[in-house]
């Protein structure tokens, strides 16, 4: 049993856009909904958010852009790019989807908890230093890994980035940085075009990009084999002191928007896996945030899926299924391209 807390908030429900843009309040509704559901209320400690402050803000944004994000406020309906629409609210919903996941990152550091998920709305890894894209504000992840350097004094993390869609903004706010080691499970080629194989980081971050890009397809066994055979050995060589998960619910397998087929089953064994590396790592210190996911069932259950392992109370059968036929031929090939890119950088990933 593990002390897990949430951010939630109803104000996250606020940032509004139209019921047919993918990226809509539902999203958060039926995930908290199911948090009142009998066999979820209680278990988990809420954490009330917080305004991020300019400063905080400032860790991965440019003044200027802050500045056109904030003149959105009270304003009906501001587009900020094709996908990026603002309404009345959003500025402050931002400001508070940021400073939720910092708080996480202070009790988490504090031992007040032992792990935590934001489950916020607007996402985040999308957004670039000067300027908003694909639903993204600010890019709340980018935001947490500088918070957690700069007032924590931390030297080492691990950002995990199981979205559908490659988080650019993440990428692109450490890609010259030793200090955040950035992994991504993404579909490519699709939006936003970015996370080629060969981006691998620059100057003294190079090797601590490390981009999985994949054609399509893949379940939960295909994921559980990239985790555990190229990021496991590189987290355990990294030995981080903070993982962070943008959580991204976009591969689940009927979701409008992928073309994934990973189940609730899938996203419980990936976080069980990153458990047992945080366990190995950190002193189980591991934060989720929430991202992508646009199939409401899906987002529900998978959610919970990953919650109760959290919490330690597990949705899963005890016995080990042994399911090779389920991965896919290719997923191998993938695997070794990953691996002889990375090698010279991570010797341990080729055990």
């Amino acid at each position: 049993m593990f002390k897990t807390g949430i951010v939630k908030d109803a104000r996250y429900l606020e940032h509004i856009t139209s019921d047919h843009h993918p990226e809509n309040h539902h999203r958060l509704k039926v995930i908290y909904e199911m948090l009142e559901d009998k066999e979820m209320a209680g278990k988990f400690l809420e954490i009330s958010p917080r305004f991020a402050t300019m400063d905080e803000l400032e860790l991965s944004h440019s003044p200027d852009y802050i500045s056109r994000v904030a003149a959105t406020a009270d304003k009906s309906h501001t587009m900020l790019d094709p996908d990026t629409h603002t309404s009345p609210k959003s500025f402050d919903a931002a400001k508070l989807a940021v400073g939720g996941t910092l708080e996480l990152i202070d009790r988490v550091m504090t031992k007040e908890i032992d792990n935590g998920f934001a489950l916020v709305r607007p996402p985040g890894h999308h957004a670039e230093c000067d300027r908003g894209m694909g639903f993204c504000l600010f890019n709340n992840i980018a935001i947490m890994a500088r918070y957690a350097i700069l007032k924590h004094s931390l030297k080492r993390i691990l950002i995990v980035d199981w979205d559908l869609h490659h988080g650019n903004g993440t990428q692109n706010a450490f890609y010259n940085d030793p200090r955040v080691l950035y992994f991504s499970t993404h579909q490519f080629p699709h939006y936003p075009g970015t996370g080629r194989l060969a981006e691998t980081g620059i100057g003294e971050g190079e090797g601590y990009t490390v981009n999985v890009p994949l054609p399509g397809g893949q379940g939960d066994l295909d994921y559980l084999q990239i985790f555990e055979r190229v990021l496991r050995p590189i987290a355990l060589q990294l030995n981080p002191q903070l993982i962070m998960v943008s959580a991204g619910f976009d591969i689940y397998f009927k979701d409008p928007l992928g073309g994934m087929n990973v189940t609730p089953k899938g996203f419980a064994l990936l976080t069980r896996l990153l458990l047992d590396i945080a366990n190995k790592s950190c002193g189980g210190k591991i934060l989720f945030t929430l991202e992508g996911g646009y199939h409401l069932d899906g987002l529900r259950e998978s959610v919970q899926s990953v919650l109760m392992e959290l919490k330690g109370e597990s949705l899963l059968p005890k016995e080990k299924e042994d399911n090779k036929d389920a991965i896919s031929t290719s997923i191998d090939q993938v695997i070794d391209r990953v691996v002889n890119i990375h090698k010279a950088s991570w010797q341990s990933v080729m055990v």
